[in-house]
């Protein structure tokens, strides 16, 4: 038989020879590291043989799918280690998450911190005796028998309620047996270094009618150090939770009078001004102008949109004068009125109207998470309309506008092209066109990037900017949506060279996203040090001792004279005490003055990581830190 191997290269074996054999044809290290095969697009067991010409890859823990099965068969280990120290336990589901997995049980008593530990050395015990993962296929009748046998209420449940023609098949390592499709790693040897996390309460299928079971969340990776890094990052982002810093900082808060509605404070105005600020001087440079639509329009409007049948159930609603009315949850069908409002020619276009617009999307409160998920929040949308023929350098227009914006802030980012969804408006072959458009763009500007199937916008496929911050995590933020659908809802039209009306195409798109969310992920990805330019206090005066104070007040008065967000801490407090609550305000500078720096009208620099900078005249701090501000360094 012939195996085809990802790099296009064939290899020929003997029929019935085992996934992991031809991996340790290929090399050694190949069948150390692999966990599991993808046969013709299906995953597969390594210990499984291959009787047919076949597409073979293998993956490995720096696959995604090979880290869900590596996590997945953690779960079954788990689940073993349970049964053995608590006898009679009941098993329900225990799949692989994101960066871990779970398992939900039916115990008497609710697992404590050291059943977790006990448990740990017992999953210990089963990793070391490198059990062999060992699939079986059975019939439904057995598996009923088998599991109605054991007293495992949850598994007959869902072999119940699974279509009758469903294959069934069950994995054992040891004692313990698992219903299950797999696949999984070859044996627990594989499962070096884990960690169980917390347990928590979970419904049986999420309804609060059924059951509440007890559920283990864990982790795990095939290196020690692995496992202890991403252990560091998780106490850091602990550290660096926006909600904890907004706090200390006096940003923002949410209150149960208005869940999923933040509340901006001084000091977060000042951050969140900067920031529009400087969206607004960026797209002025760049040819957009500034629009503001109302935030509540009628039912006929979203209707026409199509936000009615696709968005319904995000969206509130109120009556006016006995009619029907949404708040909007996206800006769109707003700036198409505008551009509707007048006729235009095709030497006008492109027109880019950008708008930071509030909008209100229902979400269930269980989702809520400080700004990063909430029910009100400002989108920096823009919407360019544009002849058929601009599509392509508009698009990279806005791609090398993102780019820009992002390296502002210090991110990286990866990108992915998502495709028509199952619910769409619109032609498969109008839809075909836009997406080449946008794979066109991304590929003219060299950008590597993903396809994300079946994710794009009801009304156009789209580029997505998932941004990386300094903790290695991604967060999705700016997006380009291509529109041929809007313009023909509406009705949108142009007059052409030849004196008659064409149909403009449309490009919605955002670059921070949400201006809360994004405001949530600086304060994470700096740890609420934000740079210069954006501290809502940029120094601090620090007075040795009372007599100091005059001349702390004109250092003060000369940096507000040139524009720098400045105060004063004048408290009778040792000078160590003012740096270190200074320090703790994440203030990017410190100026200590005594009775040298008001003879010489110098400051003693400190700046809060880098630490002594020493004296300087006050005239040569303020340029200093005037063009740092205006270069946005990220220091």
């Amino acid at each position: 038989m012939k195996v085809t191997l990802p790099d296009g290269s064939a290899r020929e074996y003997q029929a019935g020879t085992t996934l992991m054999d031809i991996a340790r044809s290929i090399s050694q290290r190949l069948a150390k590291e692999a966990l599991v095969a993808r046969v013709d697009g299906r995953l597969v067991d390594l210990g499984a043989p291959l009787n047919s010409d076949a597409n073979v890859a293998f993956l490995t823990f720096e696959d995604d799918e090979g880290k869900q099965v590596f996590r997945h068969s953690t779960a079954h280990v788990m689940a073993e280690a349970v049964q053995k120290l608590f006898p009679g336990v009941k098993f329900a589901i225990g799949p692989a998450i994101a960066d871990g997995f779970y398992y939900d049980f039916d115990t008497k008593e609710p697992f404590s911190p050291e059943d977790l530990a006990k448990i740990e050395k017992e999953m210990e015990a089963i990793v070391k005796a490198d059990k062999p993962f060992e699939r079986s296929e059975l019939t439904r009748a057995d598996a009923l028998a088998k599991f109605g046998e054991a007293g495992q209420d949850y598994k007959v449940e869902l072999i119940e309620d699974l279509p009758v023609d469903v294959g069934l098949s069950c994995y054992r390592q040891g004692d313990f047996t698992d219903l299950c499709m797999g696949p999984h790693v070859p044996s627990t040897g594989r499962l070096k270094s884990f960690k169980l996390m917390s347990v928590a309460g979970a419904y049986w299928r999420g309804s609060e009618k059924n059951k509440m079971l007890q559920r283990i969340y864990g982790t795990s990776f095939p290196k020690k150090s692995m496992l202890d890094e991403h252990l560091f990052r998780l106490e850091e982002a602990k550290r660096r939770d926006h909600r904890k810093i907004g706090a200390e900082l006096d940003l923002f808060s949410i209150h149960d009078e208005g869940p999923g509605f933040p509340f901006f404070h001084p000091k977060g105005m000042i951050l969140r001004n900067e920031l529009e600020d400087f969206w607004r001087q960026e797209h002025k440079k760049r040819g957009y102008q500034e629009i503001r639509t109302p935030i509540i329009l009628n039912r006929a409007l979203w209707e026409q949109s199509g936000h009615w049948d696709h968005y319904r159930d995000n969206m509130y609603f109120t009556k006016i004068d006995e009619g029907d009315f949404a708040v909007k949850p996206m800006n769109c069908p707003g700036g198409i009125l505008i551009y509707k409002s007048k006729l235009h020619s095709y030497r006008e276009l492109p027109i880019r109207m950008g708008e930071l617009g509030l909008v209100h999307r229902h979400e269930l409160s269980g989702a809520l998470h400080g700004l990063m998920r909430v029910r009100c929040f400002t989108q920096d949308d823009a919407h360019i309309f544009m002849l058929p023929s601009q599509v392509k350098d508009e698009i990279i227009g806005v791609i090398n506008m993102e780019e820009d914006f992002y390296k502002v802030f210090g991110f990286s980012y990866q990108v992915e092209l998502s495709t028509r969804p199952e619910k769409a408006m619109g032609s498969e072959e109008t839809w075909e066109k836009a997406t080449g458009e946008l794979r066109d763009a991304l590929e003219a500007r060299g950008l590597d990037y993903k396809v994300n199937e079946g994710d794009g916008a009801f009304y156009g496929p789209k580029i997505d900017f998932h941004l990386k911050d300094s903790l290695g995590r991604t967060w999705q933020c700016g997006t380009i949506q291509l529109d041929f659908q809007m313009p023909e809802v509406f009705d949108l039209t142009y007059v052409g060279e030849d004196g008659q009306k064409h149909r403009p195409v449309m490009i919605h798109r955002t670059i921070f996203g949400s201006i809360e969310r994004f405001i949530g992920i600086l304060t994470e990805h700096f740890a609420g040090a934000f740079p210069a330019w954006l501290a809502p206090v940029q120094a601090r005066v620090l007075p040795i001792t009372d007599r100091h104070l005059e001349y702390a007040r004109k250092v003060v008065d000369s940096l507000e004279q040139k524009g720098v967000r400045v105060e004063m801490d004048a408290r009778n407090e040792k000078i160590n005490y003012k740096i270190r609550e200074a320090q703790a305000q994440k203030i990017p500078y410190m100026l200590v003055v005594g009775d040298k720096e008001a003879e010489q009208g110098a400051v003693a620099v400190r700046h809060r990581a880098r630490g002594d900078l020493g004296a300087l005249p006050l005239s040569e701090f303020e340029d200093s830190l005037l063009r740092e501000i205006e270069e946005k360094a990220n220091s």
